[in-house]
């Protein structure tokens, strides 16, 4: 990977690229999937300090099928329960209220964000598992090192690269020419976007959080997660973006081998984050996702 300061992005000057940018955005909503009720009354739940377990249990009981998918992760070897847990009201107090949070995301967004996207060469698992990757790892080092923002944290680096679902047919539509401005290694795919398509998958995935309901500190860590510089203090975005470089680095559900990758040099200062630091994360990353990963195949 390569570090660099990323520079604000240049205004994209193809009138055929902001033509195609208008068009994306104005077609959003139309083609834009629903995110589980569940999942943002969940997050909201355990963003409120007068929220309580039994609420958050009734809330996860509305919705049979998320309530399946928590059970099965809850008994996962992650969570290292001792016995099999059969209620939804059991885990809760078995595991708490945050860790229950965390599940329940898992499961509402397992099926939106394990979708197989062609234009970015990526199965379905590998969506999966990159998105789990991301989210593990934020929540890692904000436990580390900012510990308000834990549960934000898991949920911003979770769906950190929603945008790519609704840019991919129009990736794949213009796959040569992503292929033309990739071909000699020193773009990545994130430039190629904005170049070609007037507009990144961040910039989309902070237009599909909004329109979600998603709180705004989410969606700013979204939108800044390839250059937290540029986010006005948003530490969330530089937590997003190094969990993002981590994942990468160890090679979790990425796509275009050697292709380079922009990471912003500022995150260890402002994160306070040392290199051993850094490696003992990316291996608990790496043994948690193998662990959800194939406890989610069987859901």
């Amino acid at each position: 990977m390569e570090k660099s300061s990323l520079p604000t992005p240049p205004a994209n000057s193809n009138p055929r690229a902001r033509a195609l940018k208008k068009r994306i955005l104005q077609c959003l909503m139309g083609v834009l999937p629903p995110m589980p009720k569940v999942v943002l009354k969940a997050q909201e739940i355990m963003s409120s300090p007068d929220s309580s377990l039994k609420e958050l249990v009734r809330v996860i009981a509305t919705d049979q099928a998320i309530s399946v998918r928590v059970l099965k992760l809850a008994n996962s070897a992650y969570y290292g329960l001792v016995g099999r847990v059969t209620s939804i009201g059991h885990a809760s107090v078995l595991l708490g209220g945050k860790k229950m949070c965390e599940i329940v995301i898992m499961a509402g967004t397992s099926n939106l964000l394990g979708k197989t996207l062609k234009g970015y060469r990526l199965k379905s698992e590998d969506v999966w598992r990159h998105s789990l990757a991301v989210g593990i790892g934020s929540r890692l080092i904000a436990n580390m090192k900012k510990p308000e923002l834990v549960n934000d944290a898991f949920m911003a680096g979770l769906i950190h690269d929603c945008g790519k679902i609704m840019l991919d047919e129009h990736v794949l539509e213009r796959m040569e020419e992503f292929e033309g401005l990739l071909k000699d290694g020193q773009q990545t795919f994130f430039e190629a976007e904005q170049k070609i398509l007037g507009l990144d998958h961040s910039e989309i995935g902070f237009h599909v959080c909004k329109s979600w309901g998603i709180p705004d500190i989410l969606t700013n860590a979204v939108r800044y997660h390839h250059y937290p510089s540029l986010s006005q203090g948003n530490v969330l975005s530089h937590i997003v973006h190094m969990a993002d470089s981590m994942a990468i680095r160890s090679g979790i559900g990425t796509s275009f081998v050697g292709m380079p990758y922009q990471v912003d040099d500022k995150d260890m200062e402002v994160l306070g984050l040392q290199e051993d630091e850094v490696s003992g994360i990316m291996d608990q990353v790496v043994q948690a996702v193998e662990e959800l990963a194939e406890k989610m195949r069987e859901t």
